[in-house]
């Protein structure tokens, strides 16, 4: 397996810096963020395409165009300017994250969606990773609707899907579909007392033996399956945030996740 790094395992590093803990670690493909940090505000595409260059790694992702699935207001606006600046930045995939508020999206509107997003992507040379949210309130839980969804937009080679180990889990999922997915998140949760519905994005902490969410069983069941894309770390716990070597507790939690598999 290959493991890939989010700007989010340690959003407190510059983003140089983040590009050369990544090599540090072994690491050369990453994602960055408009969020936290959100470097699409805070540096030109040129910039962060030079500095990837510069630090040898590959851009895999930016996350994250939400809610994609409602397309209505600055959406459409916002998602021509985001694939803009991935293929201007060189990154080769926008993540997509779909309403996650309780409100219902018909199942016409998220093909409908798709199917916009299909042309904004494909004339940029861009891929769609589309990533089901498995909380209680979101309007696309399941990888399975998400495919559907895709194969009625006829978006097959410009869509794939993201496997997120958290969510998996908590979308109660137990089908796996290698064939589709593009790129793989994975976080972990130890907290024992917090029930799977209550789960939030503040409990995500790096893979470790605690972990609640089956990280290991994902991960062995996706590669024994064929997937042989990147394993990409996105903790979301203020703890990960603050650590004081944020490379360090990613290196510890790689060297976990290699021993057991």
């Amino acid at each position: 397996m290959r493991f890939a790094l989010n700007h989010i395992a340690a959003p407190n590093l510059s983003l140089p810096d983040f590009f050369a803990a990544a090599r540090d670690l072994g690491v050369t493909e990453v994602e960055i963020r408009n969020d936290l940090p959100d470097v699409l505000s805070q540096w030109r595409p040129e910039q962060v395409k030079a500095e990837a260059e510069k630090a040898g790694v590959t851009i895999v992702s930016i996350n994250a165009l939400y809610p994609f699935n409602t397309w209505a207001g600055n959406l459409p606006a916002r998602a021509e300017d985001m694939a803009d600046y991935a293929a201007a930045c060189g990154a080769k995939a926008l993540v997509m994250c779909p309403l996650n508020d309780g409100t219902p999206v018909a199942f016409d509107s998220l093909v409908g969606a798709l199917t916009a997003m299909k042309t904004i992507l494909d004339t940029r040379g861009l891929t769609g990773l589309v990533e089901p949210l498995g909380f209680p309130i979101s309007s696309l839980r399941t990888k399975a609707e998400a495919i559907r969804a895709i194969q009625a937009a006829g978006g097959e080679g410009t869509f794939r899907l993201l496997h997120d180990t958290f969510h998996h889990h908590l979308a109660g999922e137990t089908e796996f579909f290698p064939d589709w997915t593009g790129l793989v998140h994975i976080s972990g949760v130890i907290d024992p007392d917090v029930a799977v519905a209550d789960m939030l994005d503040a409990h995500r902490v790096l893979v470790d033996g605690q972990d609640r969410l089956e990280n290991l069983h994902q991960i062995r069941a996706l590669l024994d399956a064929g997937y042989d894309g990147p394993f990409s770390f996105e903790p979301f716990a203020p703890e990960v945030h603050g650590a004081a070597d944020p490379k360090g507790a990613v290196k510890t939690s790689m060297a976990f996740v290699s021993a057991q598999l």
